[in-house]
């Protein structure tokens, strides 16, 4: 799974413990709608789902390889068998936006990632997030290593054999 599809649904269910218990306006349903799609969120789901279907190929199909053609040609990037959980994401997804952001903040956000930096950083925002993962564990690893020494040696000094 991406990072930053992880992270978008960090932050999503952030949102959903503020979120207020009326349902959004259509206004703000279809700004929501549209930043979800400038954002590819669907197309981050979208490439989730080949891998959700592999899974369950063996269970469906049971080895038969006349049931396995036909799993695989239902199943084919591109079926109709994507669109109802599409749908159903792109509508949750929009509606946790639409919840958390005014209709404002929502066309604001949109503007910014259709502009050539947003879309950039877009592009980049997985290897991007990749990369400080990296640099996270990295510079906590060496963190750790330097902490545990400095409580060691105030240990010790206090008498403490270690």
């Amino acid at each position: 799974m991406s990072r930053r599809l992880l992270t978008i649904a960090g932050a999503l269910l952030l949102l959903i413990s503020d979120a207020a218990a009326q349902a959004p306006s259509p206004e703000a349903m279809s700004a929501a709608r549209k930043l979800v799609v400038t954002l590819k969120i669907a197309d981050q789901y979208r490439a989730l789902l080949p891998q959700l279907l592999l899974k369950l190929r063996p269970v469906v199909a049971q080895d038969r390889p006349e049931i396995e053609r036909d799993y695989d040609a239902m199943t084919a990037p591109g079926s109709e068998i994507y669109t109802p959980a599409l749908t159903s994401m792109v509508d949750q997804v929009a509606a946790l936006y639409a919840q958390g952001f005014s209709i404002d903040e929502l066309r604001q956000i949109e503007a910014f990632y259709a502009q050539p930096a947003g879309k950039k950083f877009l592009e980049k925002s997985d290897a991007l997030a990749q990369a400080s993962a990296q640099i996270g564990q990295a510079v906590s690893q060496k963190a750790a290593d330097e902490l545990k020494q400095r409580l060691i040696e105030a240990l010790r000094q206090k008498g403490h054999k270690l």
